[in-house]
């Protein structure tokens, strides 16, 4: 159990705690190394099922026989169509022992954007989940001639299947294991030919302009960027984490499966999307990493659920997280926390934060880690009064992840803390731009030289396209992209990400894309949260026979109204909103409108959405 005023036991790790200049390397050392320990566990039929170093090693071994007996050579590219499961990890790691390059693909994605995920990175062999990937996988193989085989995880409901190009993945394996009797040693010569400056995986961007790009990165970039997050956030064997963010994404593939292929931690998957909340609470991870709106959703659960608690359950929870606050205050401010202070906080945990903290399931965790989007400080200064350090980290695709990261010894928030200490991070003066230069920067964009050259200068420096500030100390504060700034008609420049983050925290808002460019005032797009303002529709007798119609009631609107009003009290009057628009869809990583990471498409939702825009505007 973390005490908020001493943070020592959260201690960055400057050793290398595993060798190998390559992903296999690692991954091989790590077998030989923690053989019986269980490296990742995952929900089947109800039970936890655990896979131990020494079994995930056999399904490996038997998964990359198993390509190489499909003539999968050195450099081949495999694609993995999936869900975040333990296949995925086995078929990566597979992929890459064989010398060849992982590419992962959204499931969310369709059969157009798969063809040309495929077809882009010369995908010789598609790992597909279960029927509904593989119904996309065949709807798009007769334009991809260079794909050989789809290799299924799942088989349910496909047992009839009599298709020469698709087998399972038992039958992929029971094949490698025939391959290996007779090429015993392949499969190391494989693993020791990779070297360093080997292309090893594709991360392709979500695309929210034009086609995504896949950018490329080198297992020299991956194993120098692993090494270096235990530099940010030391993790060990003794950690339990929770994978379930999307392992095509860079933020799981580096921070959750290889950064516990390099410490050991062990990784438990969710058993879906909609399982979290509830998979959180059994897992009870001590290393919690998630994107904002994860972070955004507990907090508003909890507030829902004191809405619905005794005069004296409220009573309890607002003197606790007083003196919580209290505290963070101090621990922010790098003042000390007296006796009696400590008490105080002793006895709040135990009334009132503990089981705030086990309704969502961070009671074991030493830190939470969020990244991938901007998050409210706000909401930075809540879970710190609970008692849990929330550290957020920054990078993109490009950088492998993480370049800066916010020290658990000195957290400041809205900012996304200094460089990293395996990369250089400097802001341009002419433009503000935030550039980052190390050897995590990736090796540029599958058949797009000119968009490389577009992205990395000729002295090495990765232009992000994020906007910030960097103050005394060396930390850094993002403004916003560059593309996103808002001029107004007026010549007002304004951050729309800020009143974006504000609006975000309210308990019924789930996104919003504020407006002005050129215009007069501000106006925001909201995306409600579907589940609490039900509820608070319920809980107000408020009619309403859908989703739809659910935006469309004055008590909706009057509630989204005084969100908005709430905000609006903390900005200049030329920085306030003084229109909404309601969207009328639920919306899901299905739809064009959101990235796979659930961010709104500001752009697409800007032209989707221009009538309503306009109207506002009237």
């Amino acid at each position: 159990m973390s005490n908020l005023w001493d943070l020592s036991h959260i201690q960055p790790e400057t050793r290398v705690v595993l060798e190998g200049d390559t992903v296999p390397a690692m991954f091989w050392n790590a077998v030989e190394t923690r053989g019986p320990q269980v490296w990742m566990r995952q929900k089947e039929l109800g039970l936890w099922r655990s896979w131990t170093w020494g079994r995930t090693a056999e399904a490996v071994r038997e998964i990359a026989g198993g390509l190489m007996s499909l003539g999968f050579a050195r450099g081949d590219c495999a694609s993995i169509l999936s869900n975040t499961v333990v296949e995925w990890v086995l078929a990566d790691l597979a992929v890459l022992s064989c010398g060849g390059v992982a590419n992962g693909i959204y499931p969310t994605d369709a059969a157009s954007q798969v063809h040309y995920l495929c077809e882009d990175s010369r995908t010789t062999v598609l790992f597909v989940e279960d029927d509904e990937q593989l119904d996309k996988a065949l709807e798009v193989r007769d334009r991809l001639p260079l794909l050989s085989k789809v290799v299924v995880f799942d088989m349910e409901g496909l047992r009839e299947l009599d298709d020469p190009g698709v087998i399972s993945l038992d039958e992929l394996r029971a094949r490698g294991r025939d391959y290996l009797a007779r090429h015993p040693d392949e499969l190391m010569q494989r693993v020791q030919a990779c070297r360093p400056e080997d292309l090893a995986i594709l991360v392709y961007t979500s695309g929210t302009t034009g086609k995504p790009k896949g950018a490329m990165h080198s297992h020299r970039g991956l194993v120098h960027t692993v090494r270096g997050y235990n530099t940010l956030v030391a993790q060990d064997a003794r950690d339990e984490r929770m994978c379930f963010l999307p392992l095509c994404h860079i933020a799981e593939r580096l921070g959750g499966e290889y950064f516990a292929l390099y410490t050991g931690a062990i990784l438990n998957f969710v058993e879906n999307p909609e399982t979290i909340p509830e998979n959180v609470r059994e897992i009870a991870p001590t290393v919690f990493t998630a994107v904002p709106r994860v972070w955004e959703k507990f907090y508003s659960g909890v507030m829902i659920a004191l809405k619905e608690a005794s005069p004296l359950q409220q009573a309890t929870y607002a003197w606790g997280i007083g003196v919580g606050t209290q505290i963070a205050e101090r621990v922010l401010a790098g003042q000390p926390v007296d006796g009696f202070l400590k008490f105080k906080f002793t006895l709040a945990r135990w009334l009132a934060l503990n089981n705030v903290r086990k309704l969502i399931g961070i009671h074991r965790a030493r830190f939470c880690v969020t990244g991938a989007a901007p998050i409210s400080p706000e909401l930075v200064r809540w879970y710190l009064a609970l008692g849990v350090p929330m550290l957020e980290v920054w990078g993109m695709t490009e950088s492998c992840g993480a370049a800066t990261g916010v020290p658990a010894t000195r957290i400041k928030p809205g900012s996304i803390g200094p460089a990293a200490s395996y990369n250089e991070v400097k802001v341009d003066p002419a433009t503000g731009e935030i550039l980052v230069r190390g050897t995590n920067v990736f090796m540029g964009y599958l058949n797009q030289p000119e968009k490389t050259a577009e992205t990395i200068d000729a002295d090495g420096w990765l232009h992000t396209g994020d906007v910030g500030s960097m103050d005394e100390d060396g930390f850094l504060r993002i403004t916003d992209r560059m593309k996103d700034i808002i001029i107004t008609a007026g010549g007002k420049n304004v951050t729309p990400s800020e009143l974006e983050n504000e609006l975000k925290f309210s308990p019924y808002i789930t996104d919003a894309v504020v407006i002005g460019d050129k215009r007069p005032y501000l106006t925001v797009i909201v995306m409600i949260d579907q589940e609490n303002v039900e509820k608070f529709a319920q809980d107000s007798d408020v009619p309403f026979s859908n989703y739809a119609s659910l935006t469309r009631t004055p008590e909706v609107q009057e509630l989204i109204q005084s969100e908005i009003d709430r905000v609006n009290k903390k900005f200049a009057r030329v920085e306030q909103i003084k229109k909404f628009f309601l969207l009328e869809t639920q919306l899901t990583a299905e739809d064009e409108e959101l990235t796979p990471t659930m961010k709104l498409k500001r752009k697409l939702v800007q032209t989707k959405y221009s009538p309503q825009i306009e109207a506002m505007y009237r």
